[in-house]
């Protein structure tokens, strides 16, 4: 699961100086904003709510790699020789989103400085993220793994000031962000909840002592 680093709020005010192949578009809850398999002709923006990357794979197994929120972008594989979207993108909660057609994107950073330094640093910055989520299947356990995934919800370790209480998540969507079972995050997340690491509040309220969890592994030696 991959939750990429803030955007400079700049952003918002650079793309705002596209005035051909740009587009502001509102989608509601669930709204599909581009599927798997899809021309991939631009690069997106958030503007306002929180988006969800989804793959399905050949079997029909589908997972997601990724939760992003205001001031991320998304679709940049286009830029490459990516012709087809290798994911699908849904709204999480009703938002706004900006859509860069690619020979827009491509005469912005050639011809905006700003813009392209704010843009490599974002993409440098998502693939170390990826990198670290990569380390953290491979080597972290499923509790470490869902402890990590609900401090990066919280905005723990970010610039932001962290967000005590974050949006309620389905077990089912959590064990497909941390490739686990509905019933293991579910023991996982009663055993934080007993422990005080987490407490249900209208969303899921995160505590800083969840930290615990990934920096010491077994929280029971360190509480």
């Amino acid at each position: 699961m991959v939750i990429a680093p803030p955007v400079s709020l700049d952003a918002k005010s650079l793309l705002a100086r596209v005035s051909v192949g740009r587009s502001v578009h509102k989608y509601l809850k669930d709204e599909i904003v581009f599927s798997q398999g899809d021309v991939a002709d631009a690069v997106f923006y958030v503007q306002k709510g929180k988006v969800r990357v989804t793959v399905i794979s050949d079997l029909g197994r589908e997972a997601i790699v990724a939760v992003l929120g205001a001031n991320k972008f998304f679709g940049e594989g286009c830029l490459t020789d990516q012709v087809q979207r290798v994911a699908s993108v849904a709204a999480s909660m009703d938002s706004i989103i900006v859509r860069i057609e690619k020979s827009a994107t491509v005469s912005l950073i050639h011809e905006e400085s700003k813009f392209s330094e704010m843009f490599i640093g974002y993409l440098l910055r998502r693939s170390i993220r990826v990198e670290a989520d990569l380390v953290d299947q491979l080597f972290n356990s499923t509790e470490e793994r869902l402890a990590r995934l609900l401090l990066l919800s919280a905005k723990f370790g970010k610039q932001e000031k962290p967000e005590k209480v974050i949006e309620r998540i389905s077990q089912m969507r959590l064990a497909e962000m941390i490739g686990t079972t509905r019933s293991r995050v579910g023991y996982l997340m009663n055993k934080f909840r007993r422990q005080g690491f987490i407490a249900y509040n209208g969303g899921i309220e995160i505590h800083s002592t969840l930290l615990n969890v990934v920096l010491f592994g077994d929280p029971k030696v360190r509480t």
